[in-house]
């Protein structure tokens, strides 16, 4: 089995976890300079008026700041609203009910580090998907790393379309709104949608890596 290189992600895609999966372990990025407009603090969830994505506010985007050094801005009432629109969008959804404190207790923590808040929600993922990949941390960057690691930093970005991805074919399940599948949002809709099923759907979505 193989060993992935990449970054922290604010509760990241079905096809992050797809990799998760599949890996022996698991290298989080830690030691790079933090990138805005990526998923490093955005997610994606499915509304009634299509696609939303939620964006983590910090400070210092602008600035040379390692990822794991980053801050959560709270000027902003960033909390209630991603709550109150994660709640919107599934909270009729059948297996809401099952995950949703876990979540919102996360959120409402006032972890002050993103990558902490991240973490803490990757942790809690794994654990709902009853996925036991070992995550382990970089201890410093490598811009090429060893010819054993498959990196895929920044391989899930915003500006590149899901559908290039090679390591990933989403399996279909049903989704609250609309009759046309939306592939590879947060895991969150993966997870309120079908529960115990979520790892069953993850399997059927992984296309095997191969070492670089």
């Amino acid at each position: 089995m193989k060993t992935i290189l990449i970054e922290s992600q604010y509760l990241p895609s079905v096809a992050y976890f797809s990799v998760l999966y599949q890996a022996e372990k698991v290298i989080i990025e830690v030691n790079e300079w933090f990138e805005k407009r990526s998923y490093r603090n955005r997610c994606t969830i499915l509304t009634a008026n299509g696609k939303l994505d939620l964006t983590v506010p910090v400070h210092g985007a602008n600035k040379k700041i390692l990822t794991s050094k980053i801050e959560i801005d709270y000027h902003e009432k960033w909390v209630n609203n991603h709550w109150r629109a994660i709640q919107s969008a599934y909270g009729k959804s059948p297996f809401f009910d099952f995950y949703a404190d876990g979540f919102e207790s996360i959120l409402k923590s006032q972890e002050t580090n993103l990558f902490n808040l991240n973490q803490k929600l990757l942790t809690i993922c794994l654990k709902y998907l009853q996925i036991d990949t070992k995550v382990t941390f970089t201890t410093s960057f490598e811009k090429k790393p060893k010819a054993e690691i498959t990196d895929l930093r920044s391989a899930l970005h915003p500006r590149n379309p899901f559908s290039d991805l090679k390591w990933f074919n989403p399996d279909p399940y049903q989704q609250i709104f609309g009759s046309n599948f939306v592939s590879n949002l947060s895991i969150l809709d993966l997870l309120f949608c079908t529960g115990p099923e979520a790892l069953k759907v993850l399997k059927q979505s992984v296309v095997m890596l191969e070492n670089n």
